[in-house]
C-alpha cells in the first residue's frame, strides 16, 4: 500500500491540462479561463453621475445659490455643449457629466421652479460623480487560470469580451461493474441492489465542469468489461467502480491490463477506499474505485476532483484542509488514514458514530470529512482536527 499523498501525486502525474477552446460569453460561467484576457475599453468610459440631480460647477455650490437649468443628460444621451457659470443640467444616474460640470447636487437638495433651481442647506462634499476608469482601464488583465463565477462573467461583459478562451471540459466515462447491480427505476432481483455510486460521482464531477458519459453496467465477464472499455475510448478519464480487488469475480484489473493499461499503483493506506487502482489505458487516465458506496464517493473527493482540476488547468488542485475543534473524544487511529463522515455544527466537528463504508445515508447527512492521519494518537474533546468540507 502507498500513502494517500503518494497516490494523489502519482495520479496527478498521469494527466495534464487539456487544450483550449473559445466559447461565447453566455456559456462561459463555470468554465476555467485558460488564457489571460485584456479589457478593450475603460469602465466607465466617461465621468458619470452616480445620482439623479443637477450637474453644476463645484465652485458655485453654496446654500441658496440659484442656477438656470439649460438642458438634460440621461443614460445614453449626453448634454451637448459646455456648462457656463450660473447654469445647471438636469442629470440622471449613469449619464455622462457635461463639460464644465464637476459636481452633482442630488435632487432632494434642490428646489425647482420652472427653469430655476435653488440649492438647499445640507449639501455635503461628495461630488456624486463616478470618474472615468474608476472601475477599470482599457488594457487591464484578467489572469488565467480562473474558475469563472457569475461576477467574473459580468466583468468580462463590461470589458467587452464576447468570446472567452477556456479549457476544454474533461470527458469522463464512468463504468459501474457487477452482476449485482441494476439501474435506478428497474426491478432488482432477490440478490441485486441499485447502482448508486455512478450517479453520485457523475454529479460530483459535473459540478466541477466535466462532461460525464455514464456507461451501461458492465457485468462480471471479460466480454462485458471489454465492451465497456471500448465504449470509453474517447474519454480523457475512465472511472471504474467495483471489481478492482483480487477476488474470483474481480476482473477489472486483468481485463484492463489485457487492453493495454499501464498500472501506476494498487491499494492505498486509507479508509474507506483501500482497494484503489490507477494507471493509463490508451490516451486516458484510469482510476479504479472500490465498489462500496461511501468508499467510491470519498475516493472521488480525495482523488478524482484533484485530477479533474489539473485537467482543467487550475493550479490549486488539492482541497485545502480546514480545522475545527473536536466535539467528542476519539481513540487512536490505525495504520490507514481515516476519512470520517462528520457534521460541522455550532463551530465544532461531530464525527458520526457509524463509519461503515456501505452507509450512504450517513454520508448524505454529513457536511465534512474529518481527516485522521496514519497512527493518529487519541484525540480529546476540543482539540483542533482537520476536515474537508463536502
Amino acid at each position: 500500500m502507498i500513502s494517500v499523498e503518494d497516490a494523489r501525486a502519482q495520479l496527478l502525474e498521469l494527466v495534464t491540462a487539456l487544450d483550449v477552446e473559445g466559447v461565447p460569453l453566455r456559456h462561459a460561467a463555470g468554465r476555467v479561463l485558460a488564457r489571460d484576457v485584456v479589457a478593450t475599453r475603460t469602465q466607465p468610459p466617461f465621468a458619470a453621475s452616480s445620482m439623479d440631480g443637477y450637474a453644476v460647477r463645484r465652485a458655485e455650490v453654496e446654500p441658496d445659490a440659484m442656477f438656470k437649468v439649460v438642458g438634460e443628460a440621461a443614460a445614453g444621451h449626453r448634454f451637448e455643449g459646455d456648462l457656463r457659470a450660473g447654469q445647471a443640467v438636469r442629470i440622471f444616474t449613469g449619464a455622462p457629466v457635461p463639460k464644465g460640470a464637476d459636481f452633482v447636487v442630488i435632487q432632494e437638495d434642490v428646489t425647482r421652479r420652472g427653469d430655476l433651481i435653488t440649492l438647499g442647506h445640507r449639501i455635503g462634499d461628495k461630488d456624486n460623480i463616478r470618474p472615468a476608469g474608476g472601475d477599470f482601464e482599457a488594457g487591464q488583465v484578467m489572469k488565467a487560470p480562473l474558475l469563472l463565477r457569475p461576477a467574473d462573467i459580468a466583468l468580462l461583459a463590461a470589458m467587452n469580451i464576447a468570446d472567452v478562451p477556456v479549457t476544454r471540459r474533461p470527458r469522463v466515462a464512468i463504468m459501474a461493474t457487477g452482476d449485482e447491480l441494476v439501474q435506478p427505476g428497474e426491478a432488482p432481483g432477490p440478490d441485486q441492489i441499485i447502482a448508486s455510486n455512478s450517479y453520485g460521482l457523475a454529479a460530483m464531477f459535473e459540478g466541477i465542469g466535466a462532461q460525464v458519459q455514464m456507461l451501461p453496467i458492465a457485468r462480471d465477464t471479460e466480454a462485458s468489461l471489454k465492451q465497456a472499455f471500448t465504449l470509453a475510448k474517447n474519454a480523457d478519464l475512465i472511472i471504474t467502480i467495483g471489481g478492482a480487488s483480487v477476488g474470483d469475480h474481480d476482473l477489472v484489473a486483468p481485463v484492463a491490463a489485457e487492453m493495454g493499461m499501464e498500472q501506476a499503483f494498487y491499494k492505498v493506506a486509507m479508509r474507506p477506499g483501500k482497494p484503489l487502482m490507477a494507471g493509463r489505458i490508451g490516451t486516458a487516465a484510469m482510476i479504479g474505485l472500490p465498489g462500496n458506496p461511501v468508499s467510491a464517493m470519498v475516493c472521488g473527493t480525495v482523488f478524482g476532483l484533484p485530477v479533474l482540476r489539473k485537467m482543467l488547468g487550475l493550479t490549486d488542485v488539492v482541497e485545502t484542509l480546514s480545522q475545527a475543534p473536536l466535539a467528542r473524544d476519539l481513540p487512536a487511529n490505525g495504520p490507514r488514514a481515516h476519512y470520517m463522515r462528520a457534521h460541522l455544527r455550532d463551530g465544532s466537528l461531530h464525527p458520526d458514530d457509524r463509519q461503515d463504508s456501505s452507509l450512504l445515508s450517513v454520508l448524505a447527512t454529513a457536511n465534512a470529512l474529518m481527516v485522521r492521519p496514519v497512527n493518529d494518537p487519541p484525540r480529546k474533546t476540543g482539540e483542533m482536527v482537520d476536515y474537508i468540507a463536502i
